[in-house]
C-alpha cells in the first residue's frame, strides 16, 4: 500500500471514530495531532505545523515547557488530589505564590474558566448582599455585548450569540447587557443601585480580538468606583502575559476588584483557574457555601506555579509586546485584498476577512493547515492568531510568509 495513502487512512481513522462516538459540539479542523513542543505541534503523519491557536490561549508558555512538566511529574507521582476536606502542602504555598504575584489578598482555586467566571458571579452576589446591602435577589451585574465568558447556563444567560443561547432556556436572571466599549452606556447602567458588579473581558477575545479604544478600562473602573459597583475582569484569554503585559488591565494600570485566570495557568497542563479579591469581598463566602472536589489540588498547585514562574523567567511578556508588534506588522506589509482589518495587542491578534464567499475564512484556514499553520475561525469573517509566546523573530516572519502564500489561494 502507498505509504502516503496509509498514513491518511489512519488520520480518518481517528476523524471517523470523533465523528461516531464524540458529541457534535466542535467542528474541528480535519487534523489529528498527537505530539507538541514549543511553538509547534505535528500529526499523526508526521506533519509539523505552527500553532497559532495555543489551545485559546492555554498554552502561552508552548506545548510540553520542561519545565512546567518536571514540575507536573514530580507532584503526580508524589500527590496529585486530597480534596478540600483535608491541608496539602501545596495549596498553601501556591496560594502565597499567586496572591503576591498580582497583588491580591486571597484566591479562591477553581479548575475551568467557566468555573472562575461562575465563582465571581457568586462572590460579587454574595458582596453584594452582605457588604453593599442590596436587597437579596435583587442584585444586577452589568455584562457586555459581545461577551464570552463561558458555556455554563448562567453564562449563556447573558451571552449574546444565538448558538450559545438557542434553546438551552430559561435564562439565569439578573444581568444587564450594555455595549462594550461604551463607558456612556456604563454609566447610564450603573444608575440602578442594585448594580453589584460590571463583569468585562479587556479585549474581547472570542468576539474576533475586539480591542477598546484607549482609556476604556481606566475609565469603567473609575465608574464603577464612583458607584460602588465591582468591577470584574476575565482575564482567562488576555491575563498571562498574552497582550504584552502580565494582565490586559495593566495596559491602562487598572486593577480588577475582582480578577478571573484560566487557560495558562497551568501552562497547558491541566484545567486551573483562580478568582483573586481582597479580604472584603473574599471572606463573604464561608465553608460550605463553594468549592470544587478538584479545585486547589495539589498537582495543579505545583503546575500552576511553574507556570507563572516560566512566564516571568524567561521574560514571556516582552517577547509577546516585540513579537506581536512584528506579527501585525508582517500581516499589514502583505497588502492583501482580503484582510479589512488587522487588530491585537501583544500575541492577540485576528484579520478579518474580506470576500464573496462566505465560507473564505473557513478555506484560508484549511489553505494554511496545509502549508503548516494552524488557525481557526470565529464569528465566520475573523480568524486569530495567538502562538505560544516563545516564538522567535525568525518564525514570525516564517508564519507571514506562510500567511501570505495561504492567502493567495483565496483568488
Amino acid at each position: 500500500m502507498n505509504p502516503a495513502i496509509a498514513m491518511s487512512e489512519r488520520s480518518l481513522h481517528y476523524l471517523e471514530l470523533e465523528e461516531k462516538y464524540s458529541a457534535h459540539n466542535y467542528h474541528p479542523l480535519p487534523v489529528v495531532l498527537n505530539r507538541g513542543e514549543g511553538v509547534y505541534v505535528w500529526d499523526v503523519e508526521g506533519k509539523r505545523y505552527f500553532d497559532f491557536l495555543s489551545g485559546y490561549s492555554a498554552v502561552n508558555q508552548g506545548h510540553c515547557h520542561p519545565v512546567i512538566l518536571e514540575a507536573f511529574i514530580e507532584q503526580a507521582r508524589q500527590l496529585t488530589l486530597t480534596s478540600r476536606a483535608f491541608y496539602s502542602d501545596q495549596l498553601g504555598e501556591y496560594t502565597k505564590y499567586i496572591t503576591g504575584y498580582f497583588g491580591y489578598d486571597r484566591v479562591l482555586p477553581m479548575n475551568t474558566g467557566a468555573e472562575g467566571v461562575e465563582t465571581a458571579v457568586k462572590l460579587c452576589r454574595k458582596w453584594a448582599y452582605e457588604v453593599k446591602g442590596i436587597e437579596e435577589g435583587k442584585a444586577v451585574i452589568i455584562v457586555c455585548e459581545g461577551n464570552f465568558h463561558g458555556r455554563t447556563t448562567t453564562i449563556i444567560s447573558f451571552s449574546s450569540d444565538p448558538s450559545a443561547r438557542k434553546n438551552f432556556g430559561p435564562y439565569t436572571p439578573g444581568f444587564k447587557t450594555i455595549p462594550y466599549d461604551d463607558p456612556a452606556a456604563l454609566a447610564a447602567a450603573l444608575e440602578d443601585k442594585n448594580v453589584a458588579g460590571f463583569l468585562v473581558e479587556p479585549i474581547q477575545g472570542e468576539a474576533g480580538v475586539r480591542v477598546p479604544k484607549d482609556g476604556y478600562l481606566a475609565k469603567a473602573k473609575a465608574l464603577c468606583r464612583e458607584a460602588g459597583v465591582l468591577f470584574i475582569a476575565d482575564e482567562i484569554q488576555t491575563g498571562l502575559a498574552r497582550t504584552g503585559r502580565m494582565l490586559a488591565c495593566d495596559h491602562e494600570q487598572v486593577r480588577p476588584d475582582i480578577l478571573i485566570l484560566g487557560k495558562a495557568l497551568s501552562g497547558g497542563m491541566i484545567p486551573v483557574s483562580a478568582v483573586l479579591a481582597d479580604d472584603e469581598i473574599m471572606l463573604t463566602i464561608k465553608p460550605g457555601e463553594h468549592g470544587s472536589t478538584y479545585g486547589g489540588n495539589p498537582l495543579a498547585c505545583k503546575v500552576a506555579v511553574s507556570a507563572l514562574q516560566v512566564l516571568k523567567d524567561e521574560k514571556m511578556m516582552e517577547n509577546a509586546q516585540l513579537r506581536g508588534e512584528q506579527l501585525r506588522k508582517g500581516l499589514a506589509g502583505l497588502q492583501s485584498k482580503h484582510i479589512s482589518l488587522i487588530r491585537g495587542k501583544g500575541l492577540l491578534n485576528a484579520i478579518v476577512i474580506t470576500h464573496p464567499d462566505p465560507e473564505a475564512a473557513w478555506e484560508l484556514c484549511l489553505q494554511l493547515k496545509d502549508n503548516g499553520l494552524l488557525a481557526k475561525p470565529t464569528h465566520g469573517d475573523k480568524i486569530r492568531f495567538a502562538p505560544p509566546l516563545l516564538i522567535t523573530e525568525q518564525e514570525i516572519n516564517a508564519a507571514v510568509d506562510i500567511i501570505g502564500k495561504s492567502l493567495e489561494a483565496l483568488g
